[in-house]
């Protein structure tokens, strides 16, 4: 089964071309700017737009990431060094609406060989459920509370890579075959990653999990499950004891077992509000950077650890 067969053509088509408005008309003529044998130069914002650069452009690109291994991306500050090479970048993926200093820089930049992410794809917004205005994420995107999360949903993220190679092809015509081969590898990988969550979480004795950082709206609605975020807007901030107890009302309703905390942030919440309610605590990574911590190398590596801890905690049977 393939990812892109779950979604409806005509989205895919729709997504694909306004995401490609952002990538201007870039012919032949501006890939004969590269000497033969040159890789193109491509920036990224953060890990999930480094990835998929990194496995979509192969040989032929060489890829670097403005946010460095262990930096929170919400809270990134670029140097005039990172600002003044976006001038210089033959090609810019970004995400939009996650990282406010950089939606801010590319705009200054002018730089017109840019691909927003968040245009290859439906955005939705995960912010309406009760108790989402005090503890959901705050975003900056044109669409307010649009959730910028969606490398943790593999049908999304997949979408967004065959947009990402579709605009490479057209970057770089000269080695568009190859953009073309990777995409369909990694869309095909995505697509076995979602049936392994599809089969893993089909069956569970809770559907509910407790999360510090509300990033898992989109996963938790492709696959079934309630996410409960403690304080989403800022992932270190400690819960009120209202919430505590709103928390505790839930997990004891739902049969919550586990509060998970994320790798680039402090586990305190998490702990405080295990220590008050009886529940363990696990890691639920939301894929924002890979570090020494991290329960895995690569992508799929973490998704896959992610996967294991969610069967765990909502007792997959």
């Amino acid at each position: 089964m393939n990812v892109s067969r779950l979604i409806p053509t005509v989205t895919v088509v729709g997504t694909v071309v306004l995401g490609l408005t952002a990538l201007t008309a870039c012919s032949a003529s501006d890939a004969a700017d590269h000497k033969n044998g040159d890789k193109l130069n491509v920036v990224a914002s953060f890990y999930p737009m480094q990835f998929l650069a990194e496995q979509i452009g192969g040989k032929h690109v060489s890829v670097t990431t403005l946010t460095k291994p262990g930096v929170e991306p919400h809270d990134l500050e670029l140097t005039p060094r990172q600002i003044g090479g976006l001038s210089d970048a033959d090609y810019i993926l970004y995400l939009k609406g996650i990282q406010p200093a950089v939606d801010d820089a590319i705009k200054q930049s002018g730089s017109k060989h840019v691909v927003d992410a968040s245009k290859l794809t439906a955005m939705e917004d995960h912010g309406t459920e009760a108790g989402a205005g005090e503890h959901g994420h705050e975003h900056h995107g044109d669409e307010a509370g649009a959730d910028p999360h969606i490398w943790l949903d593999p049908v999304k993220y997949a979408e967004v890579a065959e947009g990402v190679g579709k605009s490479l092809e057209k970057t770089d015509p000269d080695h568009a075959a190859d953009y073309r081969k990777n995409t369909d590898a990694l869309v095909d990988k995505l697509d076995a990653l979602n049936t392994a969550y599809e089969t893993g979480l089909k069956d569970t004795a809770t559907k509910t999990f407790i999360t510090t950082h509300s990033s898992f709206g989109y996963l938790a609605e492709r696959y079934g499950l309630t996410q409960e975020g403690i304080a989403g807007i800022d992932p270190e901030a400690e819960p009120s004891p209202a919430r505590i107890n709103e928390i505790h009302t839930i997990a004891e309703k739902n049969k919550v077992t586990t509060v998970f905390f994320e790798t680039l942030a402090s586990d305190k919440t998490a702990k405080t509000l295990a220590k008050d309610t009886g529940l363990k605590t696990d890691v639920l990574d939301p894929l924002e950077g890979i570090t020494d911590k991290s329960k895995g190398d690569d992508y799929f590596e973490v998704m896959q650890s992610n996967l294991a801890a969610l069967q765990k905690a909502l007792g997959a049977k």
